[in-house]
């Protein structure tokens, strides 16, 4: 009965937008802890360690809000529940549940927002979402954090959103770097394309418009509750494969990357998935506002404002 009344919510959320909406992956006000562990829609899988989906993954409308930006124009009342999305030692995952697969090298829970690569990955989208700090359960920014990104198959991302000192073999020697509190927009070669401060408290929201056929990628952003600007130029993306196998899996969530261990080899410290140095901290980020809409009619900015697309 709970997943019935999905599309009530999920239309009501609709209208708080501009453009045409194609995945909303924004949390239903009844979605709970029982539909993430069966990974019921709008979400179809969660890359998580050994534990149910639901240590991991929670929801709330109070602590914090979400974003205001998709609010009913002239309403506070929030249409979707927060994210809180955690990691801690147990964060391992293991593909094919299979432990001599298990990814020691990695703390992981990544949420997969949707599965069909066709009609999200096809001309000209916008890809929303919006991260807060949990302070309760903190970064190490000495480490990488790879936090928004959308996989092919190839393990790429055709765009990534970054926290935290990238990881080096051999590890950097003086860390956290200066920019490792910066959220970063990266583009499929690992190009920066948009850096900010990560603000305690606010939300930083985000919108990557990608043009699929030409391979290009253009980056809107705000703070708090200021509607979404125009923060990069439009930057040709050509490194990635084209359609159909440059599509991947949107992913919103933590994937903490090691610190290479000085006792290995040049060659087990690059081997980034399975071995390295983790302290099994328990951290956290809050995410909202996860949406993808068709760029054809604009970008949708916030308070059912449209801006031009690039």
């Amino acid at each position: 009965m709970v997943f019935s009344r999905f599309p009530l919510i999920a239309a009501c959320a609709v209208g708080a937008l501009a453009t045409p909406i194609l995945y909303d992956g924004r949390a239903p006000l009844n979605y709970t802890s029982t539909n993430i562990d069966a990974f019921q829609s709008p979400y179809v899988y969660v890359v998580k360690g050994s534990e149910a989906a639901s240590k991991y993954v929670s929801f709330s409308t109070s602590n914090p809000p979400p974003t205001p930006l998709w609010y009913p124009k002239g309403s506070t009342k929030a249409i979707e529940q927060t994210v809180s999305v955690k990691i801690d030692n147990s964060s391992v995952f293991v593909p094919g549940n299979n432990p001599d697969n298990s990814q020691w090298g990695f703390r992981r829970t990544e949420i997969i927002a949707q599965n069909n690569r066709t009609m999200l990955q096809s001309g000209k989208t916008v890809w929303h979402f919006s991260v807060m700090r949990d302070e309760a359960r903190p970064l190490n920014f000495t480490h990488e954090y790879q936090i928004v990104f959308a996989e092919p198959d190839d393990g790429s991302h055709v765009f990534g959103l970054k926290i935290g000192s990238s990881f080096t073999v051999p590890t950097a020697p003086k860390l956290p770097t200066k920019t490792a509190r910066n959220l970063e927009v990266l583009d499929h070669a690992l190009n920066v394309l948009y850096s900010t401060p990560f603000d305690l408290n606010t939300w930083h929201n985000f919108a990557i418009q990608v043009d699929w056929d030409a391979r290009t990628l253009g980056v809107f952003a705000s703070k708090g509750d200021s509607k979404l600007k125009k923060v990069s130029k439009l930057v040709s993306n050509n490194s990635t494969k084209p359609v159909p196998e440059g599509r991947g899996d949107f992913h919103f969530g933590l994937l903490k990357l090691p610190l290479a261990n000085p006792k290995d080899t040049t060659e087990q410290q690059g081997d980034v998935v399975h071995r390295g140095i983790q302290e099994g901290t328990l951290e956290g980020l809050y995410y909202s506002g996860v949406f993808v809409e068709s760029a054809t009619g604009g970008v949708s900015a916030g308070y059912s404002s449209i801006i031009p697309a690039f």
